[in-house]
């Protein structure tokens, strides 16, 4: 499959969850928005079932959902075994529609891709989507004895294999479109990593985020992204080989910017950063344009003084909300999606 990262100049694109219910509206303002990159929204306000882990959970083995506390859980092992090789029986034989995602589950992105049906003479560039990352998927889901799947290797591996394969098959739907997809794998679990508590080392890491990157890889032709909300060590995030690096430029910057040597690698050999300039959690409403783009220009400055140029940064370069938008008040939400729109406008 071709790999090859087309130049962005500072399109602009979103993260996933959305404060509204309707998808409909929510899809054609996305649409209008951010027509170079549309994505398609989590409705997590509108059913549990849209909510980050439950949304990806469909066909997986052992899982079952606890509506009161909207979560994952593992089921009664003593069918473990058989329902692992079912699962490996469909995964290796890549029996893609039974990882689909149903509408239930995902009611924005079936209404993103009704609308794209309807385009009209539109110039197709590209779509995203979005999945769990595997690492914040395999902590969030837990044994009866509360033991988080992430400590149980042989469940743990199957899971990362079908987000694997549920991804391959959102891809193949987002590609119908006849846009480029690009999916991103959220990982708001990897925020603070490196602390003394994380549970995980770093290897391993690399290695669950490199299981989906390199299965992507192999069977489409999708750019895929890793995003991040808080701070992280981000050299081992580029180290499990993305297209593109999703980060909150709006509170993080100063962090990122020390893996000074990563970057430039990543930049030089072809990688995008996906710039988190609007803030989302922190937002105010008086946010401008012009003062998002000072900010944005003070880093982009940072990485020019590294040695790369105004042009290739600029190609190397999408714009993206802090993260979701999920927690956000809906007028709020609009704000900053218009905020995006504007400021990629702006940029050289």
């Amino acid at each position: 499959m071709s790999h090859k990262n087309p130049p962005f100049n500072f399109m602009a694109t979103g993260i996933g969850s959305i404060p509204t219910t309707d998808a409909e509206a929510a899809c054609t303002e996305i649409l209008q928005l951010l027509p170079r990159a549309p994505y398609w929204p989590q409705l997590v306000k509108r059913s549990h079932l849209e909510d980050m882990n439950i949304q990806f959970s469909e066909g997986l083995p052992l899982l079952k959902i606890k509506e009161e506390k909207r979560a994952l859980f593992v089921a009664d092992d003593e069918a473990r075994e058989s329902a692992l090789v079912e699962f490996y029986d469909r995964f290796l034989s890549q029996d893609i529609e039974r990882f689909a995602i149903s509408p239930e589950f995902a009611s924005g992105l079936y209404v993103m891709l009704d609308l794209l049906k309807k385009e009209n003479g539109a110039e197709k560039e590209f779509i995203k989507g979005q999945s769990v990352g595997p690492v914040t998927f395999a902590a969030g889901i837990t044994h009866i004895d509360g033991k988080a799947v992430l400590h149980d290797p042989e469940l743990r591996e199957a899971l990362v294999n079908g987000l694997a394969i549920k991804a391959l098959w959102q891809v193949r739907e987002l590609a119908k479109s006849g846009r480029r997809p690009i999916i991103f794998l959220d990982e708001p679990y990897l925020s603070g990593f490196g602390s003394a508590f994380s549970p995980i080392q770093r290897h391993e890491v690399i290695e669950i985020l490199s299981i989906v990157i390199s299965y992507l890889r192999e069977n489409s032709n999708a750019l895929i992204g890793i995003h991040c909300c808080g701070n992280t060590d981000w050299s081992m995030l580029l180290e499990a080989g993305p297209d593109i690096i999703n980060f909150d430029a709006s509170d993080y910057m100063e962090h990122f910017l020390l893996y000074r040597k990563e970057l430039v690698r990543f930049i030089q050999k072809g990688g995008t950063i996906a710039w988190g300039i609007v803030p989302t959690s922190n937002l105010t409403g008086d946010e401008s344009v012009e003062r998002l783009s000072e900010k944005l220009r003070q880093g982009l400055g940072r990485v020019k003084q590294w040695g790369i140029t105004q042009s290739k940064l600029a190609e190397r370069s999408m714009l993206t909300p802090a993260c979701g938008m999920g927690t956000m008040r809906p007028n709020l939400a609009k704000k900053c999606l218009e905020l995006l729109s504007n400021l990629c406008h702006c940029l050289p």
